[in-house]
């Protein structure tokens, strides 16, 4: 496997992107399976899952790593392993709410966080009690999920800890228990909310965007903290537009005005207007065209305009290009985070183009120049920075069942 470093913010990727004929043992399914078991090994005897120190919510801390536990636990590959890592994963998810209920949710809307407070460690906790089989801790954590909808703040929108966070985690418990737990009494009027929100600000700012959206008063696209998420998360909820046009109206020229944002590599900038230098480009989910993706493809999904989907696959070509990031494996802004795209936009198109470039990121964390040379994140082990994130998107690309679908945590569209 061939690269050599750029001096910016990537590895210069000259890995092939033609389908090799003769199998990489490192592609092969037992292969993956004994690396995820040792990533997973590698969190658990450097992270245990004990109170001292424990930072309980899903970014950085124990419930992001009870979530990883999980989703390799459910994902088919370990049928013999899968009671073993639902065990541990209720180990961290224990002391995940243990620390987290010692914390004010109304303090900074803490408890509708989906990635920094309550709301995600409820959800995760549902989760892994569904999976255990254990109902009356379900149920408990469900209850404790839905009365996080009164910390909602009006004008904090993003993903992070925000209405659009809150309302990926509705998506994904309604999904995953197959009925409407978080029903349109609880969804709506926080989509309506975020429409609001979103009119005013355009309107304050004179924005050319009907809706836009800011983090500590400045507009942002990508999807940590800006529009391309927010807009995502409007759109899994046909509810909030399919019957008023004005509505939909709105997002959709929201969207295109994000499309028409993007560079001419296949970027897009942290916020609108802001360039920076070719070789310092932020391309990762949180900013950039790793995370704008998403809502590029939902919007195809819900127009069929060609525009959208061509649009996502000029992303594809940046990240493939562009995104072997030196930052590190994690999802937030990792090289697993980027291989996430190469995922949905297979998912989009079946072509196995796609597929075999997240297999090819996949491989490429696997090498000795990636293990030397990339950086150290501060929370090496934790979900959305580290191993465990790594253990996600390497699951979801061997896992056998569905034919590779998996897509990035709480950025579900399907």
């Amino acid at each position: 496997m061939k690269s050599s470093q750029s001096p910016g913010r990537y590895f210069k990727n000259d890995m092939s992107d033609e389908e090799n004929k003769n199998n990489d043992p490192g592609s092969s399914l037992g292969y993956q399976k004994d690396y995820i078991s040792d990533l997973l090994k590698t969190v658990h005897c450097n992270c245990p899952p004990l109170a001292e120190n424990c930072e309980g919510a899903v970014y950085v801390g124990w419930a992001g790593i009870a979530y990883a536990f999980y989703y390799v636990a459910q994902s088919g590959l370990f049928e013999d392993k899968k009671d073993h890592f639902l065990k541990i994963a209720e180990k961290y998810i224990k002391v995940s709410l243990i620390e987290i209920n010692k914390r004010d949710p109304a303090r900074k809307s803490r408890g509708a966080s989906l990635l920094h407070g309550h709301s995600g460690v409820y959800l995760v906790a549902s989760l892994i009690y569904q999976a255990l089989g254990v109902h009356n801790l379900e149920d408990e954590n469900i209850q404790s999920f839905l009365g996080m909808r009164k910390y909602c703040k009006y004008g904090l929108n993003e993903i992070f800890g925000g209405c659009a966070g809150y309302l990926a985690a509705c998506f994904m418990i309604n999904k995953r228990f197959g009925r409407d737990i978080a029903g349109s009494d609880v969804t709506l009027p926080l989509c309506e909310d975020v429409i609001n929100c979103g009119r005013e600000m355009s309107k304050k700012y004179d924005f050319e965007s009907p809706l836009m959206y800011s983090h500590h008063e400045k507009p942002y696209l990508g999807a940590g903290h800006g529009s391309s998420a927010i807009l995502l998360m409007l759109l899994n909820f046909p509810a909030c537009y399919a019957l008023q046009p004005d509505v939909e109206k709105d997002i959709k020229l929201s969207v295109d005005f994000i499309l028409k944002c993007q560079e001419t590599d296949g970027n897009y900038p942290s916020r609108p207007g802001h360039t920076r230098s070719d070789e310092n480009k932020l391309i990762q989910w949180c900013h950039g065209a790793p995370g704008v993706v998403y809502v590029m493809a939902k919007a195809y999904l819900v127009w069929k305009e060609e525009k959208y989907l061509q649009a996502a696959l000029r992303c594809g070509e940046v990240i493939w290009t562009k995104g072997l990031l030196r930052k590190g494996p994690g999802l937030c802004h990792g090289v697993a985070g980027n291989g996430y795209a190469f995922l949905l936009l297979y998912h989009i198109t079946h072509d196995n183009k796609h597929l075999r470039r997240a297999h090819r990121f996949a491989q490429f964390m696997q090498s000795s120049e990636f293990k030397e040379n990339s950086n150290l994140p501060d929370f090496p082990y934790s979900l959305f920075e580290g191993y465990a994130g790594t253990a996600c998107f390497l699951a979801d690309i061997a896992s056998p069942a569905d034919g590779c679908v998996g897509i990035f945590p709480f950025m579900d569209m399907f």
